[in-house]
Order: C-alpha cells, then structure tokens, then sequence
C-alpha cells in the first residue's frame, strides 16, 4: 500500500469513527439527562518519527505529516435546558450534582431524573434501578398516603422527610459512561452542600444535545469521509495504471 493510501485510508478510518459519535449524540437529542460525546481527533507523526528513526522538524522527506489519528471522546457535561412535564416523580436538578441509582450493587451516577414509583412504593429510575437516598438506601414511600417533594430534593410523607442522594465527584473527568444513560466514578464522590441542593419536581433536564449543530458537524464529517474515499480510489487506480504500463513494457 503507498504511503498517500495509507494516510487516506487512516483518514477515512477517523472520519467512520467521528460519524458514529455523532450519530449517537443525535439519536438521544430527546433523551432526558443526556450528555453529548465530542470526538478528539489529532495529527499524527509520520511512521519514520512514530519509529524513531527519524527526529521530529527535519522538514525531510520522513518528515511530511502522518495524517489524523483517532485520539478519545469526551464528554460535555453542559446543563441541558428544563422542560416541564407535569409529572410530581420528574425531577430536574437546577445547578451541580447528580443523582444517585443503585444497579445491581454498584452505585452509578445520573442527571436524568424521569423516575417512578414502584407498586410497592419504590423510587426508581427510568430502567427500574432503585434511586438512593442520603443515608444510603433506598428511597421508598407508603403508596396508599399523600406524598410530596420538598425543593432540596426530599420526598415529604405523614411529617417525615427523605433527602434524595445528590451526589458530586471531586473532578467531573473521574466520570466514565456506564450506558443506560448512567455514569461510573472513579474516585469517591461527594454530597451536594446543603445550600446548593436544589431539585424541581415536575420537569426534566433536556439532552445537551443541539441536534443542528449536531448535524452540521454530521455533513462535515460525511463530505470528510467521502474526500478520503475518493482519494483511496483515485491512488488505487493510479498504482493500477502505473503496473500496467510496467508490464506492457515488460
């Protein structure tokens, strides 16, 4: 394979990558909590230098670049708008932290707060996940009494309250997906001061995804992707020329 067509063929390799991030960003522009992914793409030395063999700024032959290289996605924890819904178990967190769910014995990290009671008056997430409280345990109610959400996030019954687990890490980058939406730390977390706990019931924070923009970004990358291809086979069918009048010579 010449150089140019590996250059090109990594290119379009990038470009496939970057599509699937932002066509998943685009398929959950109506997912309540959402938090976009953004596609870090780099420039890449050429393999001389990646080898060794040859030092960076020689401005050689060995030193003409190396194309694109896929580097990481991160995400974007920018707030997404409010919507209000109507729904007294819709809660939207105004300002930092997340809520806190129990899945299967591994405490994850949400800011999507559709939520339901159970049958037996369980708090669960969207996914059926119970939703923690402060103290550390679930959060549950008597379904047959009158209940109510306070705004610092608790939930109100016959003149007891639960504070729902608001939750923050020390570092919003010690933050993995876990999907479902959810998020894994990798360091201790921390609860929300008490001042700064503030939840509204009966609406939900929106996807932080703006799906036009989101689209733009999609034709850019697609017109990227196709540029790359095109470039594949015009190389292909230059390689291809080049052999055949070798063996008419031949």
């Amino acid at each position: 394979m010449s150089y140019g067509m590996y250059i090109s063929a990594a290119g379009a390799d990038v470009q496939s990558t970057r599509l699937q991030v932002l066509s998943n960003n685009l398929a959950n522009a109506d997912t309540p909590g959402f938090k976009r992914e953004i596609a870090i793409l780099q420039a890449r030395h050429a393999e001389a230098i990646e080898q060794g063999t040859v030092a960076a700024g020689q401005r050689g032959i060995e030193d003409i670049g190396g194309g694109v290289e896929f580097s990481e996605t991160v995400t974007d924890f920018s707030a997404g708008g409010v919507r209000q819904t109507g729904n007294k178990t819709d809660l939207a967190i105004d300002g930092e932290g997340f809520f806190l769910v129990d899945k299967d014995g591994e405490s994850l990290l949400t800011r999507a707060g559709n939520f339901h009671f159970s049958t037996a008056g369980e708090l669960q997430s969207e996914q059926g996940y119970p939703v923690m409280s402060l103290d550390g345990g679930s959060v549950a109610i008597d379904p047959t009494l009158p209940w109510n959400f306070s705004e610092d996030g608790g939930i109100e019954q016959g003149g007891d309250a639960v504070l729902l687990a608001l939750v923050k890490p020390t570092s919003l980058g010690d933050l993995v997906k876990a999907g479902e939406n959810m998020f894994s730390p990798l360091a201790d977390v921390t609860p929300v001061p008490e001042a700064n706990r503030k939840v509204k019931s009966g609406y939900l924070e929106q996807s932080g995804v703006k799906p036009a923009i989101e689209m733009m970004e999609l034709i850019e990358t697609s017109r990227a992707y196709e540029a790359n291809i095109r470039m594949i086979q015009s190389q292909d069918q230059m390689a291809g020329s080049l052999v055949s009048r070798l063996l008419r010579q031949s």
